[in-house]
Protein backbone atom coordinates (compact mmCIF):
# COMPACT_ATOMS: atom_id res chain seq x y z
CA UNK A 1 0.00 0.00 0.00
CA UNK A 2 1.32 3.60 -0.78
CA UNK A 3 0.06 6.93 0.23
CA UNK A 4 -2.02 7.48 -2.49
CA UNK A 5 -3.63 3.95 -2.02
CA UNK A 6 -4.06 4.63 1.81
CA UNK A 7 -5.62 8.24 1.44
CA UNK A 8 -8.43 7.04 -1.05
CA UNK A 9 -9.70 4.90 2.12
CA UNK A 10 -12.43 6.58 3.92
CA UNK A 11 -11.40 8.08 7.20
CA UNK A 12 -14.70 7.09 8.53
CA UNK A 13 -13.16 3.38 8.35
CA UNK A 14 -10.42 4.19 9.93
CA UNK A 15 -11.69 5.57 12.66
CA UNK A 16 -14.08 2.53 12.94
CA UNK A 17 -11.08 0.21 12.81
CA UNK A 18 -9.37 1.99 15.74
CA UNK A 19 -12.60 1.97 17.93
CA UNK A 20 -13.77 5.49 16.94
CA UNK A 21 -17.81 6.51 16.55
CA UNK A 22 -18.81 9.89 15.77
CA UNK A 23 -21.37 11.76 18.11
CA UNK A 24 -22.92 13.08 15.10
CA UNK A 25 -22.93 13.30 11.54
CA UNK A 26 -25.17 13.70 8.26
CA UNK A 27 -23.98 13.23 4.68
CA UNK A 28 -21.45 15.77 4.38
CA UNK A 29 -19.76 15.42 8.09
CA UNK A 30 -19.25 13.92 11.21
CA UNK A 31 -18.10 14.57 14.06
CA UNK A 32 -16.02 12.74 16.47
CA UNK A 33 -15.03 12.74 20.61
CA UNK A 34 -10.81 14.20 19.90
CA UNK A 35 -9.18 10.58 19.50
CA UNK A 36 -5.87 11.75 20.47
CA UNK A 37 -6.52 12.27 23.98
CA UNK A 38 -9.48 12.32 26.15
CA UNK A 39 -12.37 14.54 25.83
CA UNK A 40 -15.73 15.32 26.83
CA UNK A 41 -16.81 17.31 23.76
CA UNK A 42 -16.80 16.07 19.78
CA UNK A 43 -14.25 18.53 18.39
CA UNK A 44 -12.47 16.50 15.56
CA UNK A 45 -14.62 16.81 12.56
CA UNK A 46 -14.28 14.69 9.28
CA UNK A 47 -15.06 16.25 6.29
CA UNK A 48 -16.44 13.36 4.49
CA UNK A 49 -16.88 14.79 0.49
CA UNK A 50 -13.29 15.98 0.59
CA UNK A 51 -11.86 12.73 3.33
CA UNK A 52 -10.20 15.21 5.64
CA UNK A 53 -10.06 16.22 9.20
CA UNK A 54 -9.98 18.89 11.07
CA UNK A 55 -9.69 18.91 15.05
CA UNK A 56 -10.66 22.12 15.96
CA UNK A 57 -9.09 22.04 19.99
CA UNK A 58 -5.61 22.04 18.23
CA UNK A 59 -6.06 23.69 15.37
CA UNK A 60 -4.93 21.08 12.65
CA UNK A 61 -5.56 18.53 10.67
CA UNK A 62 -4.94 16.61 6.76
CA UNK A 63 -5.26 13.21 5.29
CA UNK A 64 -5.32 9.70 6.41
CA UNK A 65 -1.54 9.97 6.36
CA UNK A 66 -1.75 12.61 8.73
CA UNK A 67 -4.29 11.28 11.29
CA UNK A 68 -2.07 7.95 11.79
CA UNK A 69 1.47 9.22 12.04
CA UNK A 70 -0.13 11.90 14.93
CA UNK A 71 -1.99 8.85 16.16
CA UNK A 72 0.56 6.53 16.23
CA UNK A 73 2.97 9.30 16.53
CA UNK A 74 5.14 7.45 13.96
CA UNK A 75 6.54 7.93 10.27
CA UNK A 76 5.18 7.78 6.77
CA UNK A 77 6.96 4.08 6.25
CA UNK A 78 5.49 3.03 9.82
CA UNK A 79 2.24 4.59 8.99
CA UNK A 80 2.40 2.22 5.76
CA UNK A 81 3.28 -0.73 7.21
CA UNK A 82 0.84 -0.27 9.59
CA UNK A 83 -1.97 0.19 6.96
CA UNK A 84 -1.01 -2.80 5.02
CA UNK A 85 -2.20 -5.29 8.08
CA UNK A 86 -4.97 -3.87 8.20
CA UNK A 87 -8.49 -5.03 6.42
CA UNK A 88 -9.50 -1.69 4.52
CA UNK A 89 -12.57 -2.42 2.19
CA UNK A 90 -10.97 0.17 -0.19
CA UNK A 91 -8.20 -1.86 -0.72
CA UNK A 92 -9.84 -5.26 0.13
CA UNK A 93 -13.42 -5.39 0.09
CA UNK A 94 -14.22 -8.76 1.07
CA UNK A 95 -12.92 -8.64 4.56
CA UNK A 96 -14.68 -5.36 5.59
CA UNK A 97 -18.18 -5.14 7.05
CA UNK A 98 -19.82 -2.10 6.18
CA UNK A 99 -23.17 -0.12 5.92
CA UNK A 100 -25.31 1.06 2.95
CA UNK A 101 -26.48 4.00 4.61
CA UNK A 102 -24.45 7.16 5.47
CA UNK A 103 -25.43 6.96 9.04
CA UNK A 104 -24.13 3.31 10.64
CA UNK A 105 -26.63 1.01 12.54
CA UNK A 106 -24.64 -0.02 15.33
CA UNK A 107 -26.93 -2.25 17.76
CA UNK A 108 -26.15 -4.74 20.56
CA UNK A 109 -28.71 -7.53 20.64
CA UNK A 110 -27.34 -9.85 23.06
CA UNK A 111 -24.75 -9.92 26.44
CA UNK A 112 -24.32 -13.49 27.28
CA UNK A 113 -21.43 -15.52 29.49
CA UNK A 114 -19.21 -17.40 26.52
CA UNK A 115 -20.78 -20.27 25.15
CA UNK A 116 -20.54 -20.20 21.32
CA UNK A 117 -17.81 -22.87 20.21
CA UNK A 118 -15.83 -20.68 17.95
CA UNK A 119 -15.28 -18.11 20.24
CA UNK A 120 -13.72 -20.53 23.05
CA UNK A 121 -11.59 -21.87 20.17
CA UNK A 122 -10.48 -18.43 18.84
CA UNK A 123 -9.54 -18.06 22.69
CA UNK A 124 -7.45 -21.45 22.70
CA UNK A 125 -5.42 -20.42 19.42
CA UNK A 126 -4.68 -17.35 21.47
CA UNK A 127 -3.16 -19.30 24.06
CA UNK A 128 -5.89 -18.78 26.56
CA UNK A 129 -7.97 -21.40 28.64
CA UNK A 130 -11.10 -21.39 30.78
CA UNK A 131 -9.07 -19.70 33.40
CA UNK A 132 -9.99 -16.47 31.35
CA UNK A 133 -14.02 -17.02 30.19
CA UNK A 134 -15.30 -15.19 33.53
CA UNK A 135 -13.70 -12.09 32.23
CA UNK A 136 -15.10 -11.88 28.76
CA UNK A 137 -18.95 -12.00 27.49
CA UNK A 138 -20.35 -13.07 24.22
CA UNK A 139 -21.44 -10.54 22.30
CA UNK A 140 -24.06 -10.54 19.19
CA UNK A 141 -24.94 -7.40 17.87
CA UNK A 142 -25.58 -5.84 14.66
CA UNK A 143 -23.34 -3.78 11.68
CA UNK A 144 -24.79 -2.06 8.72
CA UNK A 145 -27.02 -5.58 7.73
CA UNK A 146 -25.01 -8.03 9.18
CA UNK A 147 -25.53 -9.99 12.24
CA UNK A 148 -22.68 -11.28 14.08
CA UNK A 149 -21.08 -12.24 16.93
CA UNK A 150 -17.65 -11.92 18.99
CA UNK A 151 -15.77 -12.10 22.33
CA UNK A 152 -16.99 -8.99 24.49
CA UNK A 153 -14.32 -7.20 27.04
CA UNK A 154 -15.99 -4.39 28.62
CA UNK A 155 -14.66 -0.41 29.57
CA UNK A 156 -15.64 1.82 32.54
CA UNK A 157 -18.44 3.70 30.18
CA UNK A 158 -20.32 0.35 28.96
CA UNK A 159 -18.33 -0.08 25.76
CA UNK A 160 -17.26 -3.00 24.23
CA UNK A 161 -13.93 -4.30 22.67
CA UNK A 162 -14.85 -7.07 20.49
CA UNK A 163 -12.83 -9.87 18.98
CA UNK A 164 -13.17 -12.86 16.48
CA UNK A 165 -11.42 -14.77 13.87
CA UNK A 166 -12.40 -12.00 11.49
CA UNK A 167 -13.65 -9.05 13.56
CA UNK A 168 -11.45 -6.45 15.41
CA UNK A 169 -13.30 -3.05 16.91
CA UNK A 170 -15.57 -2.18 19.36
CA UNK A 171 -18.76 -0.90 20.02
CA UNK A 172 -20.23 2.30 22.06
CA UNK A 173 -18.08 4.45 23.79
CA UNK A 174 -14.29 4.13 23.76
CA UNK A 175 -12.98 4.02 27.67
CA UNK A 176 -10.53 2.47 29.58
CA UNK A 177 -11.06 -0.82 31.65
CA UNK A 178 -10.02 -1.90 34.84
CA UNK A 179 -10.58 -5.60 36.77
CA UNK A 180 -10.07 -6.51 39.78
CA UNK A 181 -8.31 -9.34 40.60
CA UNK A 182 -8.41 -11.39 44.15
CA UNK A 183 -8.76 -8.52 45.99
CA UNK A 184 -12.53 -7.92 46.92
CA UNK A 185 -11.12 -7.18 50.52
CA UNK A 186 -9.22 -3.53 49.19
CA UNK A 187 -10.48 -0.03 49.41
CA UNK A 188 -9.64 1.84 46.68
CA UNK A 189 -7.06 4.03 48.52
CA UNK A 190 -5.54 1.18 50.56
CA UNK A 191 -1.49 1.95 50.48
CA UNK A 192 0.46 -0.81 48.60
CA UNK A 193 -1.86 -1.26 46.12
CA UNK A 194 -0.87 -2.57 42.65
CA UNK A 195 -2.25 -2.34 38.85
CA UNK A 196 -0.36 -4.01 35.81
CA UNK A 197 -1.47 -1.95 32.91
CA UNK A 198 -1.41 -3.26 29.30
CA UNK A 199 -2.63 -1.56 25.63
CA UNK A 200 -5.39 -4.52 24.93
CA UNK A 201 -6.85 -7.05 26.45
CA UNK A 202 -5.82 -9.89 25.02
CA UNK A 203 -2.36 -9.21 26.92
CA UNK A 204 -4.64 -8.18 30.29
CA UNK A 205 -6.03 -11.93 29.89
CA UNK A 206 -2.66 -13.56 28.73
CA UNK A 207 -1.45 -11.98 32.00
CA UNK A 208 -4.61 -13.60 33.97
CA UNK A 209 -3.41 -16.80 31.88
CA UNK A 210 0.09 -17.28 33.64
CA UNK A 211 -0.79 -15.56 36.89
CA UNK A 212 -4.65 -16.73 37.75
CA UNK A 213 -3.29 -15.80 41.94
CA UNK A 214 -2.24 -12.50 41.05
CA UNK A 215 -3.46 -10.17 43.39
CA UNK A 216 -4.04 -6.58 42.36
CA UNK A 217 -5.41 -4.24 39.86
CA UNK A 218 -5.34 -4.58 35.47
CA UNK A 219 -5.87 -1.87 33.80
CA UNK A 220 -6.51 -2.41 29.99
CA UNK A 221 -5.80 0.81 27.57
CA UNK A 222 -8.04 -0.19 25.00
CA UNK A 223 -6.73 2.68 22.79
CA UNK A 224 -3.36 4.79 22.72
CA UNK A 225 -5.36 7.60 22.26
CA UNK A 226 -6.31 6.78 25.71
CA UNK A 227 -3.03 7.77 27.26
CA UNK A 228 -3.60 10.61 29.23
CA UNK A 229 -7.00 8.89 30.85
CA UNK A 230 -4.71 6.02 31.94
CA UNK A 231 -2.39 8.46 33.40
CA UNK A 232 -4.93 9.93 35.53
CA UNK A 233 -6.23 6.97 36.90
CA UNK A 234 -2.78 5.38 37.95
CA UNK A 235 -2.25 8.20 40.27
CA UNK A 236 -4.00 6.34 42.74
CA UNK A 237 -1.28 3.41 42.70
CA UNK A 238 1.95 3.30 44.53
CA UNK A 239 3.11 0.39 42.32
CA UNK A 240 2.65 0.37 38.79
CA UNK A 241 3.69 -2.70 36.35
CA UNK A 242 3.73 -2.03 32.66
CA UNK A 243 3.44 -4.98 30.01
CA UNK A 244 3.27 -2.65 26.75
CA UNK A 245 3.12 -4.23 23.22
CA UNK A 246 7.13 -3.95 21.61
CA UNK A 247 6.41 -1.49 18.99
CA UNK A 248 6.36 2.43 18.48
CA UNK A 249 2.96 3.09 19.40
CA UNK A 250 3.86 0.97 22.69
CA UNK A 251 7.01 2.44 23.24
CA UNK A 252 5.76 5.84 22.92
CA UNK A 253 3.12 4.78 26.41
CA UNK A 254 5.66 3.17 27.68
CA UNK A 255 8.13 6.27 28.04
CA UNK A 256 5.31 8.94 28.55
CA UNK A 257 4.06 6.32 31.46
CA UNK A 258 7.63 6.35 33.03
CA UNK A 259 8.20 10.05 32.93
CA UNK A 260 5.20 10.60 34.68
CA UNK A 261 5.44 7.61 37.48
CA UNK A 262 9.50 7.05 37.20
CA UNK A 263 9.00 4.27 39.87
CA UNK A 264 6.95 2.17 37.43
CA UNK A 265 8.21 -1.05 36.53
CA UNK A 266 8.86 -2.23 32.70
CA UNK A 267 8.17 -5.88 31.80
CA UNK A 268 8.37 -5.58 28.24
CA UNK A 269 12.24 -7.33 28.48
CA UNK A 270 10.00 -10.67 29.45
CA UNK A 271 8.47 -10.79 26.16
CA UNK A 272 11.27 -8.68 24.14
CA UNK A 273 11.15 -10.98 21.15
CA UNK A 274 7.30 -10.62 20.49
CA UNK A 275 5.30 -7.91 19.68
CA UNK A 276 3.39 -8.15 23.10
CA UNK A 277 2.11 -10.67 26.00
CA UNK A 278 -0.29 -12.48 23.93
CA UNK A 279 2.25 -13.55 20.81
CA UNK A 280 4.40 -14.13 23.69
CA UNK A 281 2.09 -16.45 25.34
CA UNK A 282 1.67 -18.52 22.39
CA UNK A 283 4.70 -18.91 21.18
CA UNK A 284 5.67 -20.54 24.63
CA UNK A 285 2.33 -22.73 24.44
CA UNK A 286 3.65 -24.14 20.74
CA UNK A 287 6.73 -25.04 22.52
CA UNK A 288 6.78 -28.36 23.21
CA UNK A 289 8.66 -27.23 26.68
CA UNK A 290 6.47 -24.55 27.01
CA UNK A 291 4.92 -25.42 30.77
CA UNK A 292 8.38 -25.73 32.20
CA UNK A 293 9.79 -22.66 30.35
CA UNK A 294 6.52 -20.11 31.83
CA UNK A 295 6.33 -21.75 34.64
CA UNK A 296 10.06 -20.68 35.50
CA UNK A 297 9.27 -17.20 33.72
CA UNK A 298 6.57 -16.50 35.91
CA UNK A 299 8.27 -17.74 39.14
CA UNK A 300 11.28 -14.70 38.41
CA UNK A 301 8.44 -12.38 38.14
CA UNK A 302 6.24 -13.31 40.96
CA UNK A 303 9.48 -13.20 42.71
CA UNK A 304 10.27 -9.74 41.72
CA UNK A 305 6.69 -8.47 41.99
CA UNK A 306 6.74 -9.49 45.55
CA UNK A 307 10.05 -7.42 46.04
CA UNK A 308 9.45 -5.05 49.39
CA UNK A 309 7.90 -1.74 47.53
CA UNK A 310 10.84 0.56 48.13
CA UNK A 311 11.75 0.29 44.58
CA UNK A 312 8.47 0.89 42.65
CA UNK A 313 6.61 2.79 45.33
CA UNK A 314 6.08 6.99 44.30
CA UNK A 315 7.82 9.03 47.42
CA UNK A 316 4.44 10.18 48.97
Amino acid sequence: MNCKQFNAIKLEEVLLSLGHHPTKQNEKEAWYLNPFIYESKASFKLDKRNNVWYLHSEGIGGNNIDFIMKYLKASVKEVLEWAEKQNFSSFQPQNIIRSKTSKPNYQITEINELQNENLKNYLHQRGLSTKVYPLVKEIHFIIGEKNLYAIGFENFSGGWELRNPFYKGSLLKKDISVIKLNNESQNQNETGKRIVVFEGFMDALSFVEMKPFFIGDLLVMNSISLLNRTKEYLKIYPEIHLFLDNDKAGETCKTSILKSFPEAKNHSEIYALHKDLNDYLKSKKENKNSIEISNSILKTEEEEIKQTHQIYQRKR
